[in-house]
């Protein structure tokens, strides 16, 4: 017996000192279409974190994506519906929002015309294929 809990005591030890842990839900929500997509993946990543709030998620945008993440951005459908409260509130749970640099370039946009919560990538796409090669991210597009 007291080998049996030796063994354990060096296991967890090793776990410990090598990072190794039990995988972590990990899903990357793509959005390049704000108008059609936005508000259906907010609402999407809110409810998958209300069951899994463990889980590590980033929204990566690209194209007209981007556009909910401008400041004063609303829901066209629904213009009551404030994108950057929901934002902000997603963030504060760990979601990370980030916006494609070359969708900036290209649309002659400025990182200044997006909320504070908004991060940045050099490219959308290859952002997204990362974290699903790499880094073993579920892919979501809502």
């Amino acid at each position: 017996m007291k080998y049996f809990s030796k063994f354990f005591l060096m296991l967890a030890m090793f776990v410990a000192s090598t990072g190794f842990a039990l995988a972590q839900d990990k899903a990357v929500y793509h959005i390049d279409h704000a108008e059609a997509q936005a508000t259906k993946g907010l609402r999407n990543v809110r409810n998958h974190l209300d069951v899994a709030p463990d889980t590590k998620i980033v929204v990566v945008t690209h194209a007209n994506g981007v556009d909910f993440l401008m400041e004063g951005a609303k829901d066209k459908a629904n213009p009551n519906v404030d994108y950057s409260s929901l934002v902000s509130a997603l963030k504060a749970r760990g979601v990370k929002f980030e916006v494609c640099e070359i969708t900036l370039k290209n649309r002659n946009l400025n990182k200044n015309q997006f909320i504070l919560d908004a991060e940045f990538t050099p490219s959308g796409v290859a952002r997204i294929g990362q974290l699903q090669s790499r880094e073993k991210f579920a892919y979501i597009k809502p």
